[in-house]
């Protein structure tokens, strides 16, 4: 099997994304969010049995169990939690906004001060791969922000993932997944506390959920199918087919794109990907993705990449030309040359690996310590700075019919 090789003007059919038949995914899990809404923890029992094939009375795992989790990881596994964590808590620390203040001009002294939220949640997936990278992506940051409690749903026991979430001195976990452990969160239980953001990645059930439910809860983003679009002219066509394969490789719908000048290197990566497919454990669901969602596109030039890949705004970014990243104006998380794998951004360089999906990162960048806190102005003036901006004040609250808000002003510079 080999990838298609495509011209440029036959491409728009591949950059608009697959239905994900949200409004279907909508409709299946509008009564699990209600039911749990209502009848909280026995609503929240009754999927999880039904979905989870959960047996027990409490979806919150007990600190034991998550003790013997960690006691069972090996010591190897151990060290990449250890290593993984430093630098992802190293890179998110760096993303904080600071406290401030200022005078900005005589009287009028203008500051700011951080505040994490209360509680986050992590939704962690359980079906065809176990993520405890996903664990240290999302609480790591959530500590670094100094989030006093942070919390997991993950629907299966998995000791990578229990064992992780203990190492990392997260307690708070619960053994439950899909729409109705975005409802608990959302809504809160006897057993499952309310949060104020819920973040992570999830299935279709689970976008939907969290699409429905964003307002009554902060959320990150409704993420789609996981996708990576490379530019290169030149390079190892290894290295590029692997890339290709390690996104293929998540899932049947995931895509992975190259826009390239070079016909040489297209096909070179094309015979590549065949001959890795060859050999590689998850070939079933790579070949899938590969054939469905992907394709190795020929270019004009760089300047027609970039402005391609602005259309496409994709979830990871490799670059391999230093020099268009200031045509860059949407991506997920760049990844800058031939020894930068996205597999390196998944797991261990620093940055977040929970990015947005379906063109999402023309609104925002992924998952940041700074989604877990709160920026709260504040303002200080004197008299004198107070009476220099009063006109401007009180002829703004007149023009809006805000006759209280004119007066609050000038009661204070009646003497």
């Amino acid at each position: 099997m080999s990838i298609r090789i495509l011209e440029s003007t036959s491409l728009g059919r591949l950059l608009a994304r697959r239905d994900a038949k949200m409004a279907d995914a909508e409709a299946i899990v509008r009564p699990i969010l209600e039911a749990v809404r209502t009848r909280g923890d026995k609503g929240l029992l009754e999927y999880a049995r039904q979905f989870d094939n959960f047996q027990g009375k409490s979806v919150r795992v007990a600190p034991a169990d998550l003790a013997s989790a960690d006691q069972r990881l090996t010591p190897n596994f151990r060290a990449a939690v250890e290593l993984s964590a430093h630098n992802v808590r190293q890179y998110a620390e760096a993303q904080l906004p600071k406290p401030s203040s200022k005078a900005f001009s005589k009287g009028r002294d203008l500051g700011q001060i951080i505040r994490p939220l209360d509680t986050v949640a992590a939704y962690i997936p359980a079906g065809r791969y176990p993520l405890p990278s996903t664990v240290i992506m999302t609480a790591v940051p959530a500590l670094a922000a100094g989030v006093p409690n942070i919390c997991i749903a993950c629907p299966k026991p998995v000791d990578e993932v229990d064992g992780t979430a203990h190492m990392l001195g997260v307690h708070n976990v619960f053994r439950m997944g899909g729409a109705q452990a975005i409802a608990a969160f959302a809504y809160g239980t006897k057993t499952v506390p309310k949060a104020d953001r819920i973040v992570g990645p999830g299935n279709i059930y689970v976008a939907a959920a969290k699409k429905l439910l964003a307002g009554e809860v902060g959320i990150d983003f409704v993420a789609g199918p996981t996708e990576i679009l490379i530019i290169a002219n030149e390079g190892d066509p290894r290295f590029l087919a692997a890339d290709m394969l390690a996104q293929a490789e998540h899932d049947t719908d995931a895509s992975a794109i190259l826009l390239t000048t070079s016909r040489s290197l297209a096909e070179g990566v094309a015979s590549e990907i065949a001959r890795q497919l060859e050999t590689l454990s998850t070939a079933a669901v790579a070949k899938v993705a590969i054939k469905k969602n992907s394709a190795i596109i020929l270019v004009r030039d760089l300047e027609e990449a970039a402005e391609l890949s602005n259309r496409f705004a994709p979830e990871h970014l490799a670059l391999h030309h230093e020099e268009l990243i200031p045509a860059i104006r949407h991506a997920g998380s760049i990844f800058l040359g031939s020894y930068s794998p996205e597999a390196a951004g998944d797991y261990a360089s620093g940055p977040n690996h929970v990015l947005p999906t379906s063109g999402v990162a023309r609104l925002r960048g992924g998952l940041s310590a700074a989604d877990y806190v709160k920026v709260i102005s504040v303002q200080k003036l004197d008299q004198s700075a107070l009476k220099k901006i009063a006109p401007a004040v009180t002829t703004l609250a007149r023009a809006e019919g805000l006759e209280a808000h004119a007066r609050s002003v000038e009661v204070r510079l009646e003497n």
